[in-house]
């Protein structure tokens, strides 16, 4: 008999007893009208992907904010005051075998210089060699560089315009000749290899997936539920870049994220499809899995989107499309888990274990709660649980004493690959000129006309007598004298303690004291400056995005469970799993503790915004374990087992999947380890790390130890919270009614029952 036959009948027997959730209804609704389901869901992927490639991306790394900072003003009074000198600047750096300054390699750089000058889009050119030339040629003599400047700035300057540039200033590269170009408009065109983190985390997930389920088909559906869902969000990304900001590195992240949690959503349905089919025919499987472990998807990507929602506290544009991004992978993987997942399995009917890999498990084999390494391990970790708990805590603890060292900074074109001509210019600048030359800062001056002249040379003084600043350029006038600009070439890098410190005492101190008694305003602005005004900005909004993530958790979970302890000891794990992952990432970005391929060979503090994302991305995901635990948990409990055995059965039946799902995260994560962007770095490496600790030590260690010691106080919950939070997630199903559970006594607030 075909699968299509044997999937048809299973379809038309009636329904058995079920709950009677949305969700089930959702799921059987999906099943029985399973081509509609796919076709639409084909038909949306298409349209969706072809919109997105008619329009275009218009994707903008513009680290500005709503809040006006004094790098934002800078430039806005230089835009009214200098014209023609208001567009991005890039330099063309020349490394020469011969001394630059012998005629051959003058000549050729000043005739590659006049064949970028006459480019469109670039407004200016100065040579290392004309008079108005700012310290362009190194010491030793094989080292100088152009300054081209553009006409527009940040995403107003075409990509197009910026790459002929690059072309043709590398026109003239030869042996004992080379031409790198570096500053924030190239760093943009240069984009990162797409695609091949995406396969390898795709490919590990195959793979674990065979090891969990041998079986190809059971295999084949979360792939494909993934990836599905994560290529429409390319599209959609595509279209939103238009309407807000969207910075460059939001599809990997979209895809990072929705991989990650589309496989595993998708990999909880069908392992509790399949349990259910041991019990009965298809139709009533999905309904049964649709309603557990559906409503468990649900819940954990609704804890992943709205705390990502927290980011928005930040009032960052490139934030919001970065938080978009991701927000809007995870809520297509979940629609897809609960829409076009059950569809296929209305295809797959009864045969989902067919096309075999590996030995079948014998019905002994599979997991009643009872026997199993994870049985035996449950109860190995009650009969110790302040032993077991305590070094679970421990390690994490000790993992997380690096996170104290941690610094906050926009990271520059020094952590780029070793390939990008950016990067490549960027290390020939700080041999020749010092690490600042990358950076320099630029002194706005607002004047009372020619009398301002005196403060000017005043101030200048006062710069170049800083330690930290290796050179001042002579001041440039506005007509009339009513501006005046002055550059600013720090000794240290833009993302080094250093600098910051130094634009900070300029502000507070050396700005003042110069300025004061005159009519003179000075504004410190330049791509360095509006960095660190940046991250200084979301600094100090980071507590309040914390605040509002754990607490958006845990009456999440409050809702879920009917529990005031669950949530407040998930919550309390979940920090200390998180702050371990960032120990790992200062430990290893930071310090440089796993040597200089993992961070592009240069050691360097973590982007602001970094730990905000990890952190909103970190807390929703360790919902996601704690949620299909606990929600075993809780199911046993309603059907009668006590609360010790219902923690051991819980974590007998959904060790062994928590453990899969867990891997497939680290391996999609960990695939973007090697990607060419050090932010996706940062950020795959953090996830693996925590999803390793929150699947192994925590929901495996120290949640069950916690949960032993908590006993009947795990479901407590008073009556006027009852009232309070809504229990839009509370159980349907067999077992006893959620309303009606017994509610332990103030004297049975202690250990645990057996």
């Amino acid at each position: 008999m075909s699968m299509t036959r044997v999937a048809a009948r299973e379809s038309a027997r009636p329904l058995v007893a079920a709950p009677a959730s949305p969700l089930g209804r959702l799921g059987s609704w999906s099943y029985r009208h399973r081509r509609l389901v796919v076709v639409a869901w084909v038909v949306a992927l298409v349209a969706i992907s072809m919109a997105g490639r008619l329009a275009g991306s218009q994707f903008k790394d513009n680290l500005n904010g709503g809040t006006v900072t004094p790098s934002q003003q800078a430039a806005a009074f230089l835009q009214r005051s200098f014209p023609s000198q208001a567009g991005d600047v890039a330099q063309v750096v020349f490394q020469t075998r011969a001394p630059v300054t012998s005629a051959a390699a003058r000549d050729r750089i000043t005739a590659a210089l006049a064949g970028v000058a006459r480019l469109p889009h670039v407004a200016s050119v100065l040579s290392p060699f004309a008079p108005g030339a700012a310290d362009q040629v190194s010491r030793d003599g094989h080292i100088a560089y152009g300054v081209v400047r553009f006409n527009a700035s940040g995403d107003a300057l075409p990509d197009p315009a910026i790459q002929r540039v690059i072309d043709r200033a590398q026109r003239a590269a030869g042996p004992g000749f080379a031409v790198q170009l570096g500053g924030a408009p190239v760093e943009k065109t240069e984009k990162p290899q797409f695609g091949k983190s995406e396969a390898l985390g795709i490919l590990a997930a195959v793979v674990i997936l065979l090891l969990a389920f041998g079986s190809v088909i059971a295999m084949v559906l979360p792939i494909v539920t993934a990836v599905v869902a994560v290529g429409a969000s390319f599209g959609v990304l595509d279209l939103l870049s238009h309407q807000v900001t969207v910075p460059s590195f939001a599809p990997e992240l979209a895809a990072l994220v929705g991989l990650g949690v589309g496989i595993d959503y998708a990999l909880f349905v069908v392992t509790r499809y399949r349990g259910a089919l041991r019990e009965g025919a298809a139709p009533p499987a999905v309904v049964a899995a649709m309603a557990t472990s559906g409503r468990a998807v649900v819940f954990a990507g609704s804890t992943v989107v709205l705390s990502l929602l927290g980011l928005f506290l930040l009032g960052l544009p490139f934030i919001y499309g970065a938080a978009l991004g991701a927000i809007i992978a995870v809520l297509l993987v979940m629609t897809a888990s609960v829409t076009l997942l059950p569809a296929m399995l209305g295809f797959v009917g009864t045969g989902i274990d067919r096309l075999r890999v590996g030995r079948r498990r014998r019905p002994d084999q599979i997991p009643d709660g009872t026997h199993g390494f994870w049985a035996r391990w449950s109860r190995r970790v009650q009969r110790r649980p302040w032993l077991a708990g305590g070094a679970a805590v421990a390690v994490l603890v000790l993992l997380a004493v690096p996170f104290g060292s941690l610094r906050l900074a926009f990271t520059d074109a020094g952590t780029d690959p070793s390939s990008y001509t950016s990067r490549q210019a960027y290390d020939l600048l700080a041999q020749g000129f010092g690490a600042g030359a990358s950076g320099p800062l630029a002194v706005a001056l607002q004047l009372p006309g020619p009398a301002g002249r005196a403060t000017v040379a005043a101030l200048r003084a006062d710069l170049v007598r800083q330690a930290d600043v290796a050179f001042v350029s002579p001041p440039r006038y506005s007509p009339g004298a009513a501006a005046a600009v002055l550059t600013v070439i720090p000794r240290t890098s833009a993302q080094d303690a250093r600098t910051a410190a130094l634009v900070q005492g300029l502000r507070n101190t050396v700005v003042p004291k110069a300025t004061a008694g005159t009519q003179v305003r000075v504004l410190i602005g330049g791509p360095t400056a509006a960095s660190i005004d940046t991250a200084g900005l979301i600094s100090a909004r980071l507590a309040v995005v914390v605040a509002f993530v754990i607490l958006l958790s845990v009456l999440l979970l409050m809702a879920a469970f009917r529990s005031v302890v669950i949530p407040i000891v998930s919550a309390g794990l979940t920090l200390l799993s998180t702050g371990a992952a960032y120990g790992v990432i200062v430990a290893v970005f930071q310090w440089g503790w796993l040597g200089g391929g993992i961070d592009n060979g240069a050691t360097a503090p973590v982007d602001p915004w970094i730990p905000l994302m990890l952190f909103a991305l970190l807390f929703g995901f360790s919902m996601d374990y704690q949620v299909f635990l606990v929600s075993r948990i809780r199911e046993e409990w309603r059907a009668g087992a006590g609360d010790s055995d219902a923690v051991a059965r819980a974590l007998a039946k959904t060790g062994r999947i928590i453990t899969s799902a867990a891997a497939i995260m680290i391996c999609v994560f960990a695939a973007f380890v090697l990607g060419d962007l050090r932010v996706l770095r940062v950020i795959g490496l953090g996830m693996a790390v925590a999803v390793l600790l929150d699947a192994t030590l925590v929901r495996m260690v120290a949640a069950p130890a916690v949960l032993q010691l908590t006993g009947r106080a795990n479901w407590w919950f008073p009556p006027w919270l009852e009232r309070a939070v809504p229990g839009f997630l509370a159980e349907v199903g067999p077992g006893r009614a959620a309303d009606s559970a017994p509610r332990p006594g103030p004297g049975e607030l202690g250990g645990a029952s057996g």
